[in-house]
């Protein structure tokens, strides 16, 4: 009686049809419906997404700066050390194939792809990340003084009752548009608001002036400092609409200083703000990392950024949080801005000291956004500040030429293996033909599936990788069939070959697989660029490789050993005994000699 693997091969093939529909079907549940303004169409998501040297994509130059009068000079340590920050920003997107390179005095940012902007956005950022006092807050509409009417009084509204426009001071609720907050896990609640209502009878229009000094906050406390006349000013006249003026400022040398006040807006400029000086600093965030977000231990759906800080910020967000919490509920000195280069991300309450040193970027994230801000956030602030010119496309470096004469190198090495497979192995070359088909169809629903799934873009060197493992593939199609035909020179039937043989090959062929994998991961950690690339699909391909050999080379070559043709061996078949060295004549029944105690094997004769 046959070994009992050897009595389903039929199931084990038809979970690996399974496997490879099932990636397919991935394929059109991960892929987008559109990038940018674009909408894909299904032949799109079922291609694989191409390199910079193939496709072309987006460039964008990164130009240091230097403060006005400072003796400072832009070093090539510093800008090496910039380089390998934005690397490893890139690399943490997956193997994305994008290029970070410096020209001279600048960095040179590439990425694939015409709507791939993500990864610029993230690199571009210098990460300055600064928690700050909340000193006052208001609407981010500029205040300009308002003209009292000849009369000197105001008519009354029709309702009895001033506008509620009126009230000269800032409140102190946070805007309901900010969908991204940063919120530490003691800052949780509902912010009451400061505004006072307005009173019922007829008032005079108002004249708006500056703060009060009853609205002035407390000159002494941690990150606390008196609002000067010109932070006032400052503060009345900033449109947080003019997003663009307000980015240029803060890019001014000195404007973002964590030794001074700020003023700024929130990053979707709803509110604006006057912060003290940094009381905690993004260098004193110890990690980083993007997950879901939970109630009372139960996954909620959305994504958030959790923080952590290292021993110093530990100890100083614990005691501005005590600090905060000793004011007034619902007043601005009660309120937490966390800064990501100069704009306020989230300015929530606190509701009790943080002790713990732990906090939660919490909002309307997606899974890339989350990742994007911690990857920022981890990966730490550049050296050197930056300008970001203008993004600008680029053509491929390679184009279509270089890649037909790819392809076509492919095919013409995998026509080869197919013909020296079935001139040597005659009738076995077509399962050799078959298993080939059955890789290239895995392994490009893998390639497709990764690229939208992980950022991984084939590039021309990914392309070699997958020349490549036509060999590591044939490679074990080789080693279980002269396996095979040396168990039937020893006088064995074709199905107990066929299980003896696979015995003794699956180790060889899993100890190949293991030392090719490791060569290919050991490259994927130590390089760069493109040459990760290709360590990628090497690896990629030696893995499926063992899914093949197992799940559809050996399965097929036990249902054919059951078939007259291979099981009589045919003279066409590759196994013809007579062929192969072996005195008995068919494959179906055991020779005496192996009836009479022949070489002992693992397999029960059939």
């Amino acid at each position: 009686m046959a070994t009992p693997n050897a009595t389903r091969p039929g199931r084990i093939i038809a979970a690996l049809l399974v496997l490879i529909a099932l990636v397919f079907a991935l394929i059109y549940v991960t892929a987008p419906d559109h990038i940018g303004k674009d909408k894909l169409s299904l032949s799109t998501k079922y291609k694989p997404r191409l390199g910079l040297d193939l496709e072309g994509g987006t460039s964008v130059i990164l130009t240091p700066r230097v403060a006005k009068g400072s003796q400072a000079k832009i070093s090539k340590d510093a800008l090496n050390q910039a380089v390998s920050i934005i690397r490893s920003r890139v690399d943490s997107f997956g193997v994305a194939e994008a290029e970070v390179a410096t020209a001279g005095k600048n960095i040179v940012i590439s990425v694939p792809g015409k709507q791939d902007k993500n990864i610029l956005e993230t690199v571009k950022q210098t990460a300055q990340l600064r928690f700050r006092r909340v000193l006052l807050s208001g609407s981010s509409a500029p205040e300009t003084p308002v003209t009292p009417s000849p009369s000197g009084s105001a008519s009354p509204s029709p309702s009895g009752s001033a506008s509620s426009s009126s009230s000269p001071t800032p409140s102190g609720t946070k805007s309901t548009k900010n969908q991204n907050g940063v919120i530490p896990r003691a800052l949780r609640g509902t912010t009451t608001s400061s505004t006072p209502s307005a009173s019922a009878s007829a008032t005079p229009t108002p004249t708006i002036t500056p703060t009060t000094p009853a609205q002035t906050p407390a000159s002494s406390g941690i990150g606390v400092v008196p609002i000067t006349p010109a932070l006032q000013a400052e503060f009345n006249a900033l449109d947080c609409s003019k997003r663009s003026q307000l980015q240029t400022a803060l890019h001014k040398v000195g404007a973002d200083s964590p030794k001074k006040p700020l003023v700024t807006c929130e990053t979707d400029g709803s509110a604006k703000y006057i912060l003290g000086p940094a009381v905690v600093l993004g260098t004193e965030v110890k990690s980083a990392s993007a997950g879901l977000t939970s109630n009372n231990g139960v996954a909620t759906g959305g994504w958030q950024v959790n923080l952590s800080f290292n021993g110093s910020g530990k100890k100083k967000f614990g005691e501005a949080t005590k600090d905060m919490f000793a004011q007034t509920a619902g007043s601005d000195l009660n309120r937490f801005a966390i800064v990501l280069d100069g704009l306020v991300v989230s300015a929530p309450q606190t509701n009790g000291a943080i002790l713990t040193g732990t906090a939660e970027i919490t909002g309307s994230f997606t899974q890339a956004e989350a990742t994007s801000l911690a990857n920022v956030l981890k990966y730490g602030a550049l050296p050197l500040t930056f300008d970001a010119g203008d993004v600008q496309q680029i053509s491929a470096t390679l184009g279509s030429d270089q890649l037909r004469a790819g392809l076509i190198a492919g095919g013409i090495g995998l026509l080869l293996v197919i013909l020296y497979s079935l001139l040597y192995y005659r009738g076995l070359g077509f399962v050799t033909v078959a298993s080939l088909c059955v890789s290239a169809v895995l392994t490009y629903g893998m390639v497709v599936l990764l690229g939208w799934q992980l950022g991984f873009r084939l590039s021309l060197a990914g392309v070699a990788g997958l020349i490549v493992a036509i060999g590591i593939t044939a490679d074990s199609f080789i080693v279980f069939f002269e396996r095979l035909r040396d168990e039937v020179r020893e006088g064995r039937t074709l199905r107990v070959a066929v299980e003896n043989g696979w015995v003794r090959a699956r180790r060889t062929i899993l100890a190949a697989d293991f030392v090719s994998f490791l060569a290919a991961v050991i490259l994927y950690v130590l390089s760069a660029g493109s040459v990760r690339g290709f360590a990628f699909t090497l690896g990629l391909t030696t893995l499926i490789d063992i899914v093949v050999v197992f799940m559809f080379t050996k399965p097929m070559l036990t249902l054919l050993a059951r078939t007259e043709f291979f099981g009589q061996g045919h003279r066409f078949s590759g196994l013809d005994p007579e062929r192969l060295g072996s005195t008995r004549r068919t494959l179906l029944t055991p020779t005496p000699r192996s009836r009479r105690g022949g070489p002992t094997s693992p397999a029960t004769e059939a």
